[in-house]
């Protein structure tokens, strides 16, 4: 297995940046549903910071995945798709990467405009507060889950679709 991508596959980078990118995510939607319903209490404060700090990682994760995407090719796709699916493929990638940013980024804003520290590892981040602007965060944030849930829907649906429909096992290449 090749250490970067090539034209007919991705390479072992792009593959761990992927997966961990899958696992951080099945973990931290779950995690900020079941956070949404929870009393205050010590309990939630202890979920609360394992979901920031998921979260931030998720940020850092998706930065790295980005800046290494820029410097390394993406595999091509077959030509026998038709050149809508190419384009979708592509918006749909496009926009999980977007939609992960729009989170992470509105849920720190949230944070922070409700009056907390964000610790982002490296350095910590205060502001002052306004409660109004954090709630405008709050529904960004909501809608932008909703809307990172339909991506990896349509993604891993585009998967399933080219195994039955084009016989064509995309799910090989990033495995």
């Amino acid at each position: 297995m090749k250490l970067t991508n090539t034209i007919t596959e991705y390479g072992f980078i792009s593959k761990i940046f992927h997966w961990l990118s899958a696992a951080a995510l099945v973990i931290q939607i779950p995690l900020g549903f079941y956070l949404v319903d929870m009393d205050f209490s010590e309990k939630r404060l202890t979920i609360e910071s394992i979901h920031v700090t998921l979260g931030l990682s998720i940020f850092y994760l998706t930065l790295f995945r980005l800046i290494y995407k820029t410097f390394n090719p993406t595999p091509v796709l077959k030509h026998n798709i038709f050149p809508g699916q190419k384009i979708i493929a592509k918006l749909n990638h496009v926009l999980l990467y977007a939609a992960v940013l729009v989170i992470t980024i509105s849920g720190a804003l949230k944070k922070l405009y409700n009056g907390e520290e964000l610790n982002m590892f490296l350095f910590n981040l205060e502001i002052q507060d306004n409660f109004n602007l954090a709630e405008i965060f709050y529904e960004i944030h909501i809608i932008g889950n909703y809307t990172l849930i339909a991506l990896i829907t349509l993604h891993i649906s585009a998967v399933i679709i080219h195994k039955i429909f084009f016989k064509e096992n995309l799910l090989k290449k990033i495995l």
